[in-house]
């Protein structure tokens, strides 16, 4: 754990330059737009010890495989989400030294992302080798408003001399993903060229065919006069810059003001790249960096309106929930049906940059309550477009008739996950995804989903658990067999009851899901079945109904519990904190083999299924199963901690759930499990919000009703936080020993308060006594 980061409520504040972190910081101040995203790193050359990252949404290269052996049903790739032109360096030379952090000594430094405005500032003293010495400052920001654009003003004062300062701002495409099979590069060059004051880059990635232009133009001013200097320009294929010479005085501030434009052949045609770009960067000067920086920050005002959650009296947890709501905010949009949320977002290159289950298990939910549902349908959207994949990545496995398999790690459908355990055997990805069906339909009433998207879908994976469970004569009961379930440390288990809950709970629902869709839309529910051969519904739905009643869940006889999987009640059931602290965390410590024999659960597994399912049981049996499982969980996932979280909310464990939220909170800010270097953990951000929301908050949907049973953790005076249900906004704060629900919307809102029916007209508030 690291605690290097100031807490402050709205500011991320790094107040000295240690290089021992300056990875952890590349990750924390990164900032995007949810079309393009750019790591913490410096403009100026860095020779230290860095991870140089730029990402373009949707761009990505299928990276060979790298296995030690093949094995039938292996992706050929591992699909990543690459390192792109790198667009926002400025060289720095000082009367012909290099401005260099790793060889000036650096007298004063700070960087700071101000969250409420998404703009990032890095200010310093540096004083190099000769002893002269320059203040800089740095602030930048990728637009969420002209979202093709990112804009920077670099600023050098020389303050212990008079001399010439040279600047080259310039666009790289020489760049190479750390994390590449082969240490392969995956860009080959298309165009270049550069003049005064502009300059264009575009590639093309190998294999997929993107394209990616990026064009830069620029303005100076001394002491905030504009400046005309003949710059030395440089044009190269992977290279285009302009270099600018400058004789400044001591004490006078030479500034920079760089502006870049990114545009992919998602979003434009490839001949027209070039054009498009030289005019987005073009309109982005005429308007300017304060006027750009201005309507993004005006921008992010307006999405704190409707995202913010409001904490008083406890500094670390409020920095906590805004440092996650805004990299949520700057990863996705929902504008654009193609992309996804990948689990280091622009942030770093672990896990490809591609989509996992945590979409729709965590961040789905987030969406959901915070923004249009547009956009969590968007997410949904996502998935019916690669349901013939789905279908293809089952074929792959010996499955027919439609089964649909959604891969574990994919960008475009197709399963590009290589380690067996994961690929083969961590199915209830599939689960996650008709869950979030349900999910959707459940919070905005949009039955018609069904019928245009989701009931194809709910076959599909429907007919993949048909085909997946096998009778056991022994058992007298449908087995799965074969599997890993949340927890990553029990690989290749029978029966793991997360997996063959969730399996049994979409049997059910797709049969309620035909039967709603039968009743709205007849002619629609007819081109369903056609297209889907679902000819003989009554023997599929009868095969299914079958499964349902008979399907495995085994409950431990001596303790009540679920049994996380067989043969887990045989091992050494011992509690982590006999764990001694030095060999935390385990997966850097023990053998791969001492851990599968261990108890000890990566992540929420029993739990994971308790907590969606959380209606169908009674407080006991959540206790007993939360009791029984949670002080075996090492929380090694970065997923782990919000659900435990929620969950003792649940138990009114009140001192527990706050220990959960803050670790979850402020995982990548304290780095708590040490790889936040590589980038931070999207999707568990969008976890920290669901411990405020359905946790401290208690918000449930139930049967499309919307129930809170709010408290307020000892350690805060109070809180607040705004969610949207059915179309009516809402806010919920808790504080001086009343809950105040207000209907910020247009039309009335029928919901629960402990239990009680309360019916809030458009514009009226509910206070009500703790």
């Amino acid at each position: 754990m690291k605690d290097y980061i100031q807490h402050h409520e709205w500011k991320i504040i790094e107040p000295s330059f240690d290089p021992a972190v300056n990875l952890v910081s590349e990750s924390l101040f990164s900032i995007g737009n949810g079309k393009f995203g750019q790591r913490a790193n410096f403009e100026e050359r860095y020779s230290g010890e860095t991870l140089q990252g730029s990402y373009v949404a949707g761009v990505y290269y299928p990276d060979p495989t790298r296995v030690g052996w093949w094995k039938n049903g292996y992706p050929d790739y591992f699909a990543k989400v690459i390192n792109s032109t790198n667009w926002i360096g400025i060289n720095v030379e000082v009367e012909g030294e290099e401005l260099d952090l790793a060889t000036s000594q650096v007298k004063e430094f700070s960087r700071e992302l101000d969250m409420q405005s998404g703009i990032l500032t890095r200010r310093f003293v540096a004083q190099l080798p000769s002893g002269k010495q320059v203040a800089v400052e740095a602030v930048r920001f990728t637009s969420i408003v002209d979202t093709d654009n990112g804009a920077i003003r670099y600023t050098v004062t020389p303050l212990n001399f008079s001399g010439t300062v040279t600047l080259t701002p310039y666009l790289d495409l020489d760049v190479k993903n750390s994390d590449a099979n082969y240490d392969d590069k995956f860009w080959l060059p298309i165009a270049h060229q550069a003049s005064a004051g502009q300059a264009f880059l575009s590639g093309e990635t190998k294999k997929t065919g993107f394209h990616l232009g990026v064009a830069m133009s620029y303005e100076l001013t001394l002491d905030g006069q504009p400046l005309t200097a003949e710059p030395t320009i440089t044009d190269k294929p992977m290279w285009v810059g302009n270099t600018i010479s400058q004789a400044v005085e001591q004490g006078q501030a030479l500034t920079l003001y760089k502006y870049a434009a990114l545009i992919s052949s998602l979003n434009a045609n490839n001949d027209a790249i070039e054009a498009t770009a030289l005019a987005s960067v073009a309109a982005a000067k005429q308007k300017g960096f304060d006027t750009l920086a201005a309507e993004h920050s005006n921008a992010w005002a307006e999405k704190w309106q409707e995202a913010d959650i409001q904490i008083d009296g406890d500094t670390a947890a409020q920095q906590g929930i805004r440092f996650n709501i805004f990299h949520m905010n700057q990863t996705y949009t929902g504008e654009d049906a193609r992309l996804n949320i990948g689990p280091k977002g622009f942030t770093g290159e672990k896990y490809g940059g591609v989509t996992y289950w945590d979409t729709e298990a965590y961040g789905l939910p987030f969406y959901l309550k915070t923004a249009d549902p547009s956009v969590a349908r968007q997410l949904l959207v996502y998935r019916h477009q690669h349901l013939e994949n789905a279908i293809k990545n089952a074929e792959k496995l010996g499955f027919k008739d439609g089964a649909a398999l959604y891969p574990m790690v994919t960008i475009n459908g197709e399963e590009c996950h290589n380690e067996w355990e994961i690929t083969f055997e961590e199915i209830h990805r599939n689960g996650a995804i008709a869950f979030a069906i349900y999910n959707y339909v459940n919070h905005t009433g949009d039955t018609a989903y069904l019928a245009e998207y989701g009931l194809e879908v709910l076959i599909g994976i429907s007919r993949f658990w048909s085909q997946r469970v096998q009778w056991s004569k022994r058992r007298n009961g449908y087995v799965m067999l074969g599997v890993t379930g949340p927890n990553e440390y029990e690989n290749n288990v029978n029966n793991n009851w997360y997996t063959n809950k969730i399996a049994r709970w979409t049997l059910e629902y797709t049969q309620q899901a035909l039967d709603t869709v039968a009743q709205q839309d007849p002619a629609r529910y007819d081109a369903i079945l056609a297209k889907t051969q679902f000819n003989s519904k009554e023997d599929e739905v009868a095969a299914w109904v079958d499964i349902s009643k008979n399907i495995v869940l085994p409950v431990d006889d001596e303790t009540g519990v679920f049994i996380q999987h067989d043969g887990f009640m045989d091992k050494e059931l011992v509690p982590m904190g006999d764990i001694p602290a030095a060999e935390y965390p385990i997966h850097q410590h023990w053998s791969w083999d001492r851990i599968l024999r261990s108890c000890y659960i990566k992540q929420a597994d029993v739990l994971q299924g308790i907590y969606l399912f959380e209606d169908e049981f009674d407080t006991e049996t959540i206790k007993r199963n939360y009791d029984f499982y949670e002080p075996m969980t090492v929380h090694e996932s970065s997923l782990s901690p919000c659900i435990h979280s929620v969950l003792a909310s649940r138990l009114g464990y009140e001192e527990l759930a706050y220990k959960f939220y803050l670790r979850t909170s402020r995982l990548d800010l304290d780095d708590y499990n040490n790889d936040t270097e590589d980038g931070l953990h999207i999707t568990s951000m969008a976890g920290t919000w669901m411990a405020v929301v359905e946790g401290f908050g208690g918000a449930r949907v139930k049967n499309g009703v919307l129930s809170l049973r709010p408290f307020i953790p000892a350690q805060w005076q109070g809180y607040a936080f705004k969610i949207t249900f059915a179309g009516v906004p809402i806010k919920v704060s808790v504080a001086n020993g009343a809950v105040t629900v207000e209907n910020r919307g247009d039309k009335p809102l029928v919901f629960k308060l402990f239990g009680q029916c309360q019916n809030l007209a458009a514009g009226d508030s509910l206070r009500h006594i703790l």
